[in-house]
């Protein structure tokens, strides 16, 4: 009476986990579940066919070709009630069973094999056989072990077989069923391979099969020691020893399988009595055992695996909880009457973001890269701009040359580190001064082309004429090119911050003290551009003509600055005003120290403008001096120059700050709120809110079929528990 509750029992909680088990993996697709299972492990040939045959109550054959088995095969045994037996294949395109006959699932299981080849694969096929003969349990069926290789590819496949199956074994929550055939404990090498992954055999089981072969070596003198495998197996190790039915090859058994199974159980069991086994090792021989046990450990390990299901199954509820809240918050924002304003606020946090992306996030890791990434990438997406120069002088070969100059030579700061945001322009402005430095006049000014400028007009024309008309036809043009490099350079950082900006608004739902720094806005319009393109795409379109007007603007300041410099470029060279020692810096100044002070400021600005123009009154006016006059107006325009471009590349931080940056950052929030749909927007949204519609009615079936699972095991669990109760109370 008390094996038939034991055995109700067992076939109701086997059913129910087994139930939620496939609701969960055929209707949700989730396939990782903390239900326990049985790997069945052992070398070729050693009895792990027949031993499956024996718990499926029938002979089958899984046809895997001249290679063997390379997949794992899933084997569900369901004992039922009713007589007969039906067999199952599960669809691996849909995830659905279908009922086959035995012909037919052979053939579907062999094919799975062959269609790898040469090759393994995790993914396995998964057979369910519903009898009244089998044992109520689940075994993945491995790949055996294969010792020998007649050539190099089938060492590789051996390879991959032993690395496919270690895997297997790794997972804590499987039970390895080592087979092996009855012989010395020492030379087994299964079981070997089970120790190192499993050191004090707590999860696995050793079956020893062929024990009719070895019938005639034991007697009573070591029967005893050899079923506890003669001080070589550890006490605690779950042992049997059994004998399989066989026949010869080509020919059919002479009795019904069942029939053979249960005699050769009650033969071992016999031979191993008479031979003086004690009655404490007898529960370790024959199939009957083994099957018992496994019922047993099969009970015991459903039963302690119902908390991790339930657990299991109020996470993926909150899961599923929290999707269907997103997603209707996602259907409301993109309301066809509201989605305009949707779209403005999520640029107007957009905007905020791009700003603390700047200030430097610490943790933020997307789109961090090196300078030498950093330079190859550009490089790479204006190899067709012909509008500027991508090299700073043609002294450099290549780009490799040029970065290696910045790195090994000119020691650029952080070259080498990753970084995003403000750190990465800080050393973009770096690099980009160097660059400008670089630059160099257009062409080598020769003696024909002083002469040449020099001309005639309706005013006599001074060597301080013919300076600024060689300025600025050789030297103009070169350094605009260039600056429109610095340009190019900050335009393709802003743009390519894009993705870097709604990743950190995406960290932000993760980041519990992010949460407290920065808006609760940020990570909720992240989750709608996520998952709405035209939203997205919206925002970053109105970015990218921002990065536009910004250079657009950078570059007309700096042409006009140009412009101007090169039209009188002695007014440009005025240096800055020095502090002498005796005027330096006080708190306070009077007024009579303020007016002697004003003079010798002034004054201080014309160094560079004396030393120029002392050099361009030693320039000779005599015809017959041309040729020294031409050497000293080459050397005049070149040190000009110098100092011009050394004043623009002192500039260029101060005008990427003024005019790209900073506006860039005060005026994307505006450009955001002036975002305005495109005609084709409508039929955009009503598509999506349809998409987002079918979405949430899915994710809200998938979390009733979750409910109604944790509802049935809930139940159970409580039937369970107050069973308990009743019988300690009794």
């Amino acid at each position: 009476m008390a094996d038939g509750r034991s055995l109700c029992f067992r076939t109701e909680l086997l059913d129910v986990l087994r139930d939620v088990k496939t609701r969960v993996q055929d209707q949700l697709g989730i396939v990782d579940f903390p239900l326990p299972q049985f790997i069945l492990v052992g070398k070729q040939s050693v009895g792990k066919s027949r031993l499956i045959e024996a718990l499926a109550g029938e002979t089958f054959n899984f046809i895997s070709g001249t290679l063997g088995s390379r997949r794992p095969t899933v084997l569900e045994f369901r004992n039922m009630v009713e007589k007969g037996s039906h067999w199952f294949v599960r669809d691996r395109a849909t995830g659905h069973w279908k009922e086959h006959t035995v012909d037919a699932v052979m053939k579907v299981v062999g094919d799975a094999h062959e269609e790898l080849g040469e090759n393994v694969s995790l993914e396995p096929i998964y057979v369910r056989i519903q009898s009244d003969v089998c044992v109520d349990m689940q075994i993945v069926d491995l790949p055996g072990f294969r010792e020998y290789a007649k050539d190099r590819r089938n060492q590789e496949l051996n390879s991959k077989i032993d690395e496919l199956v270690a895997g297997f074994m790794r997972d804590v929550r499987n039970v390895i069923i080592c087979v092996e055939q009855c012989g010395d404990a020492a030379t087994m090498s299964t079981l070997n391979k089970c120790r190192k992954v499993d050191h004090n055999f707590c999860r696995t089981v050793l079956v020893r099969t062929k024990l009719d072969k070895y019938y005639s070596d034991l007697t009573g003198n070591n029967v005893n020691q050899w079923i506890r495998g003669h001080g070589d197996l550890p006490g605690h190790l779950i042992k049997f020893a059994l004998t399989l039915p066989f026949w010869e090859d080509g020919q059919k058994p002479l009795k019904p399988f069942l029939q053979l199974r249960d005699e050769w159980s009650a033969r071992d069991t016999e031979e191993m009595r008479e031979r003086g086994l004690y009655p404490q090792h007898m529960r370790s021989v024959g199939f009957d055992h083994f099957a018992a046990f496994m019922g047993r450990k099969v009970e015991r390990m459903f039963a302690g695996s119902i908390s991790s299901v339930l657990n299991k199954l109020n996470d993926l509820r909150a899961t599923l909880g929290q999707k269907e809240q997103h997603l209707c918050a996602e259907y409301d924002q993109i309301d066809p009457h509201e989605v305009l304003s949707t779209v403005r606020q999520c640029g107007n946090s957009f905007a905020t973001a791009l700003q603390h992306v700047m200030d430097g996030i610490p943790k933020l890791k997307a789109g961090r890269v090196t300078l030498q990434q950093e330079l190859v990438d550009f490089h790479e997406h204006h190899q067709a701009s012909q509008h500027f120069t991508l090299l700073p002088t043609d002294s450099f070969g290549c780009l490799e040359e040029y970065i290696n100059c910045l790195q090994q030579e000119l020691n650029v700061g952080a070259w080498d580190a990753k970084v995003n945001g403000g750190a990465q322009f800080r050393r973009l402005i770096a690099e980009v001064e160097i660059f400008l430095r670089f630059s160099e006049i257009g062409a080598e000014i020769t003696t024909k082309d002083v002469i040449q400028a020099r001309g005639v007009s309706m005013m006599s024309l001074t060597w301080k004429d013919v300076v600024m008309k060689l300025l600025s036809n050789e030297a103009h043009l070169p350094l605009q090119r260039r600056v429109q490099y610095a340009g190019e350079r900050i335009r393709w950082f802003f743009q390519c911050q894009k993705e870097i900006v709604l990743d950190f608004m995406c960290s932000l739902e993760e980041d519990d003290l992010g949460a407290t720094m920065y808006s609760a806005l940020l990570p909720k319009h992240a989750r709608v551009l996520r998952q709405n393109v035209l939203l997205k795409h919206l925002i970053f379109e109105t970015y990218d003509r921002a990065c536009d007007r910004q250079l657009k603007q950078f570059m007309e300041c700096f042409e006009h600055m140009l412009t101007s410099t090169f039209a009188n470029p002695w007014v440009f060279l005025k240096g800055t005003t020095s502090l002498s020692e005796g005027c330096g810096p006080v708190l306070s100044e009077s007024f009579d120290v303020m007016k002697e002070q004003i003079p010798r400021e002034m004054q201080s600005r014309s160094g560079v403008e004396s030393s120029l123009c002392n050099m361009l009154l030693g320039i000779p006016s005599e015809a017959h001096r041309i040729d020294e006059a031409a050497d000293m107006v080459q050397m005049l325009v070149c040190k000009m120059y110098r100092f011009i471009r050394s004043q623009v590349c002192d500039q260029v931080e101060l005008f990427a700050e003024s005019f790209f940056k900073l506006p860039m950052l005060r005026r994307l929030a505006e450009d955001m709120s002036l975002i305005v749909l495109p005609e084709t927007a409508a039929e955009q949204i009503a598509a999506h809110r349809h998409r987002l519609a079918e979405d949430v009615a899915q994710v809200r079936q998938d979390r009733g079929e979750v409910e109604a699972c944790l509802r049935r095991l809930q139940e159970f669990k409580c039937r369970c528990d107050s069973q308990q109760l009743q019988k300690a109370g009794a």
